[in-house]
């Protein structure tokens, strides 16, 4: 092998730096976003540590989540027509001035001498409605500022924001509550804020088609009819909802931490698989040059079950992490292709309804894996509620598999939705 094979063969494993370089909106919107994202894990950790403070109660604590899931899911699939209908820059403007003002009540709640509960849950209820207005438009413009061969790179670069936000944003967060206070964290959470609405001003606008369709429920029917015509989009949102379902068992990681006589791993339990999803992350060149995304989006999940299947069955704790990390990477692969799938054969008229519909399956899939987990520990024990979690997403996936074709056949070569899309995609802003 030559020095420039060599050269060549590690650089596609290195991320591909691209969609960075040609777009100017992608790099806003990626700071944005890293910003945003540590200011969010900060008043993930406050919020409900802040309840437990007022209430003692691991109940008052849990209702957090039915709070929040409702709004996400309604706001979500409304989210995805106000991204069809209205121009996505000034959508995703408004509701980051919206979350702002959420983190201000914050704030204020916690400078009180007896700081109230009900505004927590207010906020919690109302932070959730905007993150579902707002995700539809961020999704959606993302086809528009990135060229159309660069969006598989684009996807695997959000994915390294998110999952060090995810890493490190959390043990930032309980340090600075720890050591500064619940105050000070909702004021660190405005001010990220503050930031990334002033990135967010430098965004090129958005409008919508000249014929978009006012936000409705109509249309979102029709968003929804449209991907049960297109079975390949079916089966994607299919596949995570059922490898969530099944295999996500993060509400029982306490009681598996003590099955395992190591308690002191419950963290890195939580962290496992993040980390396997950035090592994906950061050496995922070669995914541009993948062009059957189902076959690897099927692939992808079904390594996340089996992961999860050996994970319960093992007693070695070490042994357990590298089977949650392995996991995670799986599940990143899938969510790499079905992101590119997605933006690569959606038309942009549709494209927000598209993605509040992913949003509902994003959401709804680790809900209703959280109450599986919980139930089938309860009836026959928690490591066999892991394993045989796993072992029905393998088959429920492989199942799925067989019965959509249409999603182990797709390729972005010769799909006429791609090739549309492709000649259709207008130049976006470039650097």
């Amino acid at each position: 092998m030559t020095p420039t094979d060599d050269r060549a063969r590690k650089r596609a494993l290195l991320p591909d730096l691209a969609p960075w370089r040609s777009s100017r909106d992608f790099r806003l919107m990626w700071t944005a976003g890293m910003v945003t994202a540590f200011g969010s894990f900060l008043t993930m950790v406050a919020l409900p540590l802040q309840i437990k403070e007022l209430t003692s109660s691991a109940f008052a604590v849990g209702a957090i989540g039915a709070v929040e899931l409702v709004p996400l899911v309604v706001f979500g699939l409304y989210g995805g027509a106000l991204a069809d209908a209205l121009d996505r820059r000034k959508l995703i403007l408004l509701t980051e001035a919206g979350l702002g003002v959420l983190a201000a009540v914050l704030l204020v709640n916690s400078l009180l001498p007896d700081p109230m509960l009900w505004p927590l849950y207010a906020v919690a209820g109302l932070t959730s409605a905007l993150v579902g207005l707002q995700r539809p438009a961020i999704d959606a413009v993302t086809a528009r500022i990135v060229p159309h061969d660069q969006l598989t790179a684009a996807a695997a670069l959000n994915s390294i924001r998110w999952q060090l936000s995810a890493i490190a944003g959390p043990s930032l967060a309980g340090v600075v509550v720890a050591y500064a206070g619940l105050p000070f964290a909702y004021g660190l959470d405005l001010l990220t804020f503050a930031v990334s609405l002033l990135l967010a001003f430098g965004l090129s606008p958005a409008p919508p088609a000249h014929d978009a369709e006012k936000p409705s429920l109509r249309a979102i029917g029709e968003g929804a009819r449209y991907a049960w015509r297109r079975k390949e989009l079916l089966g994607t949102y299919a596949v995570d909802m059922t490898a969530m379902f099944f295999a996500f068992p993060n509400a029982i990681f306490p009681f598996l931490a003590d099955d395992l006589d190591a308690p002191w791993a419950l963290g890195l339990m939580y962290a496992a698989g993040s980390v396997g999803s950035v090592v994906i992350s950061l050496t995922s060149g070669w995914t541009s040059r993948i062009h059957r995304h189902g076959r690897m989006v099927v692939l992808g999940a079904a390594v996340w079950g089996l992961a999860m299947a050996v994970a319960g069955w093992l007693g070695n704790i070490w042994l357990v992490l590298l089977c949650l990390a392995v996991a995670g990477g799986g599940d990143m692969v899938s969510g790499l292709f079905r992101a590119t799938l997605w933006n690569q054969t959606i038309p942009d008229r549709l494209r927000g309804r598209l993605a509040g519909i992913e949003l509902l399956s994003y959401a709804t899939g680790p809900q209703l894996g959280q109450v599986r987990a919980g139930t089938v520990a309860g009836l026959t024990g928690v490591r066999a509620a892991v394993w045989s979690g796993g072992a029905a997403c393998v088959v429920s996936v492989g199942l799925l598999a067989l019965t959509l074709p249409r999603l182990m056949t797709y390729d972005a070569r010769t799909d006429e939705h791609a090739r549309q899309v492709r000649e259709a995609a207008p130049a976006p802003a470039r650097a």
